[in-house]
Parts: structure tokens; sequence; C-alpha cells
């Protein structure tokens, strides 16, 4: 994977007003962070980060993090990128000081590949989870899980064991979940539930007409 040189600011200011004044700049208020790093604030451009990011068209990409006074050299990664809801314009940036040699946990997207004979023959294809997080040293993060879903009938499904994963990459769960599935269409599941429904009705009411009928017989007898 790509190392990515990225120019940041030390900053001094904090709160929201002096954060909408860089944003109207361009920048956007940014943290860097590790676990044997004082959490530093810092200042980035937004041009420098977008750029990047279609450089390497992913989230886990690796920048080398250098202040103008070269007073910070960073190695980190993108851990939380915060955006606004309706504009999607950069909010803030927590960035993750990263050694080579140690292991981090990162959200790898799923992408389903191919058509499913499932969906083919009218059932619906459901993404239970459409991102995995995985445990790997830096270089080592998967650009994404690809899931050939050709093969998939209704009722398959592809559980997390069922994932190749490459070596030196984990998935840190201790139960077997269900990543992606093929069910039957929801109008159906309503028709066979109200079907089944039905016929719990009629079988009760046949058994009630059996006791009554009992009861007056042995009124009569006595």
């Amino acid at each position: 994977m790509k190392i990515i040189d990225l120019n940041a600011e030390v900053r001094t200011t904090v709160g929201n007003s002096p954060a909408r004044a860089l944003r109207r700049e361009g920048k956007v208020p940014a943290i860097l962070y590790g676990p044997d790093t004082e959490p530093i604030m810092l200042t980035v451009n937004v041009s420098d980060v977008e750029f990047a990011l279609r450089t390497v068209k992913s989230t886990h990409a690796i920048f080398n993090v250098t202040s103008s006074d070269g007073k910070v050299v960073k190695t980190a990664m993108i851990k939380e990128l915060q955006q606004h809801p309706l504009s999607r314009d950069f909010v803030h940036i927590d960035f993750y000081e990263i050694d080579k040699n140690r292991k981090v946990t990162a959200r790898v997207p799923v992408v389903t590949v191919g058509t499913s004979v499932g969906v083919e023959n009218g059932g619906n294809l459901s993404v239970i989870r459409r991102e995995l997080e995985v445990l790997c040293l830096p270089f080592d993060i998967p650009e994404s899980f690809e899931i050939d879903i050709t093969n998939l009938d209704v009722g398959d499904s592809v559980h997390v064991e069922d994932l190749q994963l490459t070596e030196g990459v984990e998935i840190p769960t201790d139960v077997n979940f269900t990543v992606v599935t093929v069910v039957v269409p929801k109008a159906e599941e309503e028709e066979v539930e109200e079907e089944l429904e039905e016929g719990e009705e009629g079988e009760e009411g046949e058994e009630g007409e059996g006791v009554a009928g009992e009861t007056e017989g042995e009124e009569g007898e006595s």
C-alpha cells in the first residue's frame, strides 16, 4: 500500500467557532493520537485529504503526517472521518498513529459480485453486514471483501467463516454470523404466514366441535 505525504499545521484553538472558520478557509480540524502518542491537534487542507482518498480509493490510506514546523512527523491512518449528514463536507478527522509491525483493527466494506440465481428466481438479496472488522498489520488491510453471490439460491447464506481471508488477516469474532443471504420476498412470506394461521384456526375449530359433541352425548346418556 502506498504511503501518502500529508501536510498539516498544529492548531491551538478549539471549539465550534474556530472550527467553522477553518472550514470556511477550506481546512478541517483534526487530531492525531496513538498508543505511544499524546493527542496532537492539527489542521489539514480538505483538498489534500480528498485527493489522497481519490488516489487510493479507500479510507484505509496510510499517511506520513508532517507539520509545517517539522515538529510532528507521524505515520498514521484515518480512524474516524466525520462528515456533515447533508452536505457530506468533512467536519473532523481522527488520525491514528501506526506501527507497521503492530496489528490494528479496521472496518472493511463488503462488496457483492455477480447476480444471484435466487434473485433471478424472485428472491431478495439481503446484505446483513456491509462492513466487517478485521485485525491485521496496517499494510495488510484489504480494500474490500468481495463475495460472489452467483450460486446463492433462495434460503442460501454466506457466513463469516465462509470468507477466504488472506494470510495475516483475521476477523475477531466468536460468532459465525451471516454476512449475505437470499430471502423469500416479503409478500410471499406474508401469504405463507396467513395460510399457516388459517390452517391453525381450522384445526382448533374442528377440535372444539368434537369436544362439544362429546359433552352433549354424555348429557343424553345421563
